[in-house]
């Protein structure tokens, strides 16, 4: 399994699935950060939107990822103030260019992007921004991986681990996988001489029974990973439950700003309600992120769900595995 999208992207637009034997199979895993976003938090988002003195900033990647009810396009379109960002820091600005506003930055993603969005908050508290908050929906990796392995859904021999994850935590925090769960790990990078380095690699570790984690990815990843964001992170963050879309809460996977900054924690600041999330009838996503399901299983695929008129977070986004699919190719290869 692939965990990073990615990957899967990489996988699909190269036809890599061809290449393969069918004694080898790859499956896509919950590696897209928009996709394993539940639609309660989508629906946070939305209800913060709403409220008249806040802006949302966000990456314009979850503009179009559907909640229970609505997305935050169309909230825009009904007169909210949201506007997409490149990066933290313009967040920070739009808070110095509106002090009577409350400017939310909505921090998705894993361990590639929560450092930016610790070094935003720092930045806020050093200029002494009041009026500057983040709703942190990130996630943690290697939870969530045990937790797959854990459930017994899918039956694994190797796992391709995620690249720009990787450059951040390094190699170490997967070796517990490897010794819990007896299964090849290898860090792989994102060309397509990369992915197939590492499945090679994976097969070696498979056929001689000796699972460990590797890197194949050494020109950007380091055993240790990057420890001046590491400490940024432990700074700002907690570790506490996270909840995926089609997993449910997962202990440990989930980042809250820490204590020390909790007066930049918008669900401190805000009473957010929401009404009990809905899914979308029909919708495989959960159990496509799962592995035990595969976009043209999804009788909406490629019919009332498309790139154009997405039904899923899995159709929405540019690493989403149903993109990835109807763009290059649907299938297992």
């Amino acid at each position: 399994m692939e965990f990073c999208g990615g990957h899967t992207v990489a996988i699909y637009k190269n036809g890599l699935r061809q290449l393969f034997p069918p004694t080898v199979e790859l499956l896509s895993g919950p590696g897209c950060p928009i996709c394993v976003t539940p639609n309660i938090d989508i629906d946070k988002v939305i209800a913060l939107s709403r409220i008249p003195e806040v802006i949302i900033t966000t990456f314009g990647d979850l503009m179009r990822v559907p909640g229970s009810r609505s997305s935050l396009q169309r909230a825009k379109a009904d007169g909210a103030a949201v506007r997409v960002v490149y990066s933290t820091m313009d967040a920070v600005q739009i808070a110095r260019d509106n002090p009577h506003k409350s400017v939310i930055f909505v921090g998705i993603g894993f361990e590639t992007t929560a450092p930016t969005v610790a070094a935003s908050v720092v930045q806020a508290q050093q200029e002494g921004l009041k009026n500057y908050f983040v709703l942190s929906m990130h996630k943690l990796t290697p939870p969530v991986i045990g937790a797959l392995l854990s459930s017994g859904e899918v039956n694994l021999d190797g796992i391709i681990c995620p690249g720009h994850v990787s450059t951040i935590i390094g190699s170490e925090p997967y070796e517990p996988i490897v010794r819990d769960f007896r299964i090849a790990c290898v860090i792989s990078g994102f060309e397509p001489l990369d992915i197939l380095q590492a499945c090679h690699m994976l097969v070696v570790q498979i056929e001689e029974e000796q699972p460990r984690i590797e890197i194949a990815y050494r020109r950007a990843v380091r055993p240790e990973g990057n420890r001046e964001a590491l400490a940024l992170m432990s700074r700002v963050f907690s570790v506490g439950p996270g909840v995926w879309r089609g997993m449910g809460e997962v202990a440990h996977s989930g980042l809250k700003l820490s204590e020390e900054y909790r007066d930049f924690d918008a669900e401190v600041k805000f009473a957010i309600t929401t009404d009990p999330p809905v899914e979308h009838k029909g919708c495989l996503c959960g159990e496509i992120l799962r592995g035990v399901k595969v976009p043209t299983d999804c009788q909406l695929f490629s019919k009332s769900c498309t790139p154009e008129h997405p039904v899923g977070p899995c159709m929405v986004s540019s690493e989403g595995s149903c993109s990835a699919a109807y763009l290059f190719g649907g299938g297992r290869g």
